[in-house]
């Protein structure tokens, strides 16, 4: 590359650099050489770093981890005809970045740290209100430095340092992302898969207004066709599992009563589907995972799995957590939910979790004191919250909130689905203030840097490409959405009385 001579005249700045992960990078160049096979960023040749509405992406680079190799300009963006591919971006706001980045996976790797946070942070304070709206760069192309000036414009502004609690900018980005979910609506109601037919019609139904409520309850009429007592789908829970918490809000906003016929045909599958005895178990599952086939009784009891009873690593906690939320949900909207299946759900969490409250992903804890991901914390702090039950749930609730919030630095890089996982971080500080402003503080650089300049946002590059493609837009688009609409406390699972 064009690019080498200028990093030989800078391997002493390598040298003693700190010695810091990077992402993931696999021996077939993944994560970046993954692509989307549609949608908006099918266009682009893998799956980058966006930064944000300047339409540029950018890759991480071993060879110089203090810089952002530029990979794609979007047309028509600010970008465009002033920065090209191949460049190397040395520096952002008249500061050079200095900081090599560290977005592996792990307790000491997690984070934005590096040029990254930098470009995020010069991004921000161009479009503050004592700015001009333009961004410096300090590019290296063609083995010299080059200053260009990219017009970025106010029309958004700055994060108020409440963020995300209601400001013009937080407003306006909700406004935009609502649009963007009802403009993709699909014409059954669904938005294409689980995670996003759950965020974005709790984004909507949150947001109060007649437009937004009407899209919603087309998603709830989906989720109402699609479900049935039984059901022989593959990966079934997932899908159950968001048609009960979505059709539950749905009704304790409305109180449209023939949402509960179609609600107690979920129940009925949800107390069939949770894994209660080891007759459950899947005989495939010695051959296929005998390290995983339940020991001794209780192990694995009460939980959920991709599919109903235990099969392949049996009932994990992210399922088990939502099917706790449902079971509380449901039982407000007047569901006769069995104590005991919904204790047996509590008490596999509980074995999961830690000293300090995180959440492991099946019910052993990872350790006493170590974290990772928080979304299946963030979805036990919510369970734990909305318990109809007498016990020590709200103190659990807000243990849970509280390492989500000492620990902020995981929330967008989540093992399977990062939108999940990131929505259910932020639900799960909800019941607390300090932990969610610490949450949400410390990943201001995420939702600076995923905005597009169509509205929308993007699936950042993360430990796990689930949910990358042609709807990658949609389901990105969809969390933010619904973490925005978060301190408007109009849902259940939101802090609504």
């Amino acid at each position: 590359m064009r690019y080498s001579a200028v990093l030989l005249a800078f391997t002493f700045l390598m040298w003693n650099a700190p010695a810091l992960a990077q992402v993931h990078y696999q021996p077939g160049g993944a994560p970046w050489s993954n692509k989307a096979g549609g949608g908006p960023d099918a266009k682009v040749d893998g799956w980058y770093y966006n930064l944000g509405i300047t339409g540029l992406r950018v890759e991480l680079i071993e060879e110089a981890p203090e810089w952002l190799l530029v990979r794609h300009v979007f047309d028509g963006s600010p970008a465009a005809k002033k920065v090209k591919v191949g460049d190397l971006i040395a520096g952002a706001g008249g500061v050079a970045f200095t900081t090599p980045h560290q977005n592996g996976y792990g307790m000491d790797k997690f984070g934005p740290q590096g040029p990254i946070a930098d470009f995020a942070k010069a991004l921000e304070a161009c479009q503050a209100t004592n700015a001009d709206g333009k961004l410096a760069l300090t590019l290296m192309r063609d083995e010299k430095i080059k200053e260009v000036r990219l017009t970025i414009g106010k029309a958004y502004g700055a994060f108020s340092a409440e963020f995300p609690a209601p400001g013009a900018k937080s407003e306006l980005i909700l406004q935009q992302a609502c649009e963007y979910l009802l403009e993709h609506q699909g014409a059954d109601g669904s938005w294409g898969s689980p995670p996003q037919d759950t965020f974005a019609p709790l984004a909507l139904m949150a947001s109060g207004t007649k437009k937004h409520m009407a899209a919603a309850k087309k998603n709830v009429q989906m989720h109402a066709k699609t479900t049935s007592r039984k059901d022989d789908d593959a990966l079934v829970n997932w899908r159950y599992m968001a048609a009960a918490i979505v059709m539950s809000e749905y009704y304790l906003i409305t109180e449209e009563k023939w949402v509960l016929p179609e609600l107690q045909e979920v129940y009925d599958f949800l107390i069939a589907s949770q894994y209660v005895d080891i007759a459950q178990l899947n005989p495939k599952s010695r051959e296929s995972h005998p390290g995983a086939v339940p020991k001794k009784p209780g192990d694995a009891e009460g939980g959920w799995g991709h599919n109903p009873g235990f099969e392949g690593y049996g009932p994990i906690a992210m399922l088990t957590a939502q099917g706790a939320i449902a079971f509380a949900l449901m039982k407000e909207c007047g569901i006769d939910v069995d104590q005991k299946r919904h204790d047996a759900a509590y008490d596999f969490l509980r074995r999961g979790s830690g000293h300090n409250l995180y959440v492991w992903y099946a019910d052993q804890a990872a350790g006493e004191d170590d974290w990772a991901d928080m979304g299946r914390t963030g979805a036990s702090a919510v369970a734990n919250r909305l318990s109809p039950w007498p016990g020590d749930y709200v103190a659990r609730s807000l243990r849970h909130a509280k390492v989500i919030g000492d620990h902020p630095e995981s929330f967008p890089d989540t093992h399977g689905s990062p939108i999940m996982g990131m929505g259910y971080s932020a639900a799960g500080t909800a019941g607390s203030p300090e932990a969610f402003h610490k949450l949400m503080a410390a990943n201001q650089w995420w939702f600076t840097l995923a905005q597009c300049c169509d509205g929308s946002f993007y699936y950042q590059p993360n430990r796990d490409n689930a949910g990358y493609g042609a709807d990658s837009r949609i389901s990105a688009t969809a969390v933010t959405a619904f973490i925005l609409s978060i301190p408007k406390h109009n849902l259940r699972m939101t802090g609504r009385e």
